[in-house]
């Protein structure tokens, strides 16, 4: 969900039934308390059965009442805001720094929250089982795909990225059953980036998207690693979605290690002893 909890569940008043509403309501005025409530208190609060409570919070898109609450307990976490604060031309210079920090934080926060373990082990055993992995991206995701190559190709597998999009083509002309795409983006709308990964997938090549969901990538993808963040790239270059994306990156190159075991261990040692010489 791109917008915070509380948003979102603003945004939706009007097409919620009249009992589920006042859930909503009950939430937005009591939120610490709704976040400390079993499901039968926040029921009798709001002055609704306990089924309507689990309708209203599949209607805001989680799998029910246990689940919803972990997320909200987690937004309000160590006084994180779960939101996106907007800059403003009059915001000081310790304003701006809080809220460009605070905006990070929360995004990461809701990435966390909304990620889906399945599919992030689903793409660790494609990755770990490659023959070969590429990384897409344009523009700053280019910028992605390289920090992820840089950290793929120290254990010891066949990696590149390619930020150009008639490269992409080329490559993805190649790629096969047993190699690993994984393209990145945060709009998820590139038709450069959608090109090259529609000839990967027509060879039968897994294509792993890190990117927004309800778009045209995480719709192609063979495992969608969803990155929704709050970001108006109109306006500024994308900042947020970029930690975001390293983030994920980060996530990925730490389970192939893991699977990988004591070979990678040794592998990053032989890295490690070819610079040392270097730092002297």
């Amino acid at each position: 969900m791109n917008k915070s909890m509380l948003a979102h569940i603003t945004l939706q008043l009007d097409r919620l039934s009249t009992a589920e509403r006042k859930v909503a309501h009950l939430i937005l005025e009591q939120t610490h308390t709704v976040a400390k409530s079993a499901l039968g208190d926040v029921a009798r609060l709001a002055q609704v059965s306990e089924p309507t409570v689990i309708r209203f919070c599949r209607s805001m898109g989680y799998q029910g009442w246990p689940d919803f609450k972990i997320k909200l307990a987690a937004s309000l976490m160590a006084g994180v805001p779960y939101v996106h604060s907007s800059l403003s031309a009059d915001d000081g210079t310790a304003v701006l720094a809080a809220k460009v920090l605070d905006n990070a934080i929360s995004a990461l926060l809701r990435v966390r929250n909304d990620i889906n373990a399945e599919h992030l082990d689903t793409a660790t055993r494609l990755l770990t089982g490659a023959r070969r992995i590429e990384f897409y991206g344009v523009g700053n995701s280019g910028i992605v795909a390289a920090d992820a190559q840089h950290k793929f190709f120290r254990f010891d597998l066949s990696t590149v990225a390619y930020s150009d999009a008639h490269t992409q083509l080329m490559a993805a002309s190649l790629l096969g059953p047993k190699d690993v795409l994984v393209a990145i983006s945060h709009s998820g709308r590139s038709k450069e980036l959608l090109d090259a990964v529609k000839l990967a997938l027509n060879n039968k090549c897994p294509v792993v998207a890190i990117t927004a969901s309800n778009t045209p990538l995480a719709e192609l993808a063979t495992v969608l690693l969803r990155a929704d963040t709050q970001e108006d790239t109109a306006i500024y270059s994308p900042m947020i979605s970029r930690l975001v994306h390293l983030a994920l990156i980060d996530v990925l190159a730490l389970g192939v290690a893991l699977k990988c075991g004591a070979d990678v261990s040794r592998v990053l040692e032989k890295t490690k002893e070819s610079l040392r010489t270097r730092r002297e």
